[in-house]
């Protein structure tokens, strides 16, 4: 089976309304919260661990059924450990200095949240930095440890479902270890 790759209107229309949905569901979820999230960087609160793992595992099953169908094709970026590391962070610090993850704090911002609106805009103007910087970045550090286009299961030899499965085996474990935690 295949489908063919197009961008029309109706795909457009899908996109943001499943945008409205995901942002509705983070709100619903309780992630849109800026205490959740803090109080999750604080080991007191998991609700933002079980939503995003829970993401992670319902995604998943979603990526993997539409590529067995043929329905995707995998478009694999550049494995560029250096970028990632300094990107990985930026976001750590922008997280916590925010308090919401960008995904989070746009859906915070249609609640009509200020201060989530004030850092939206610190977004805004760190995108266009890098934007700007782009041409720097991409000479002095996206060639360090640059790996090339790769995923685990080329690079490993264990296939795609192997790990995926691991990763559901260690959410279990952790939800449950979590629900533990919280019992105490």
């Amino acid at each position: 089976m295949s489908f063919p790759v197009q961008n029309t209107s109706a795909q457009l229309v899908l996109g943001v309304l499943f945008g409205a949905v995901f942002g509705w569901l983070l709100q619903r979820g309780g992630v849109t919260n800026y205490n959740v999230i803090v109080n999750q960087f604080r080991l007191k609160d998991w609700t933002v661990f079980r939503v995003m793992f829970t993401a992670i595992i319902v995604g998943g099953v979603g990526v993997l059924a539409l590529n067995g169908l043929g329905a995707t094709v995998w478009h694999i970026k550049e494995a560029n450990m250096l970028g990632v590391a300094l990107g990985a962070a930026l976001f750590g610090i922008g997280m916590v200095v925010y308090g919401y993850c960008p995904g989070t704090g746009v859906a915070a911002v249609a609640t009509g949240s200020v201060h989530a609106l004030v850092g939206f805009v610190g977004m805004l103007v760190g995108g266009v930095l890098y934007a700007l910087t782009y041409p720097w970045v991409r000479d002095n550090i996206l060639t360090v440890a640059a790996w090339g286009k790769l995923r685990l299961p080329e690079w490993t030899g264990v296939p795609g479902l192997v790990w995926f499965a691991a990763l559901a085996v260690m959410a279990a474990v952790v939800f449950r270890w979590v629900r533990r935690l919280e019992m105490r």
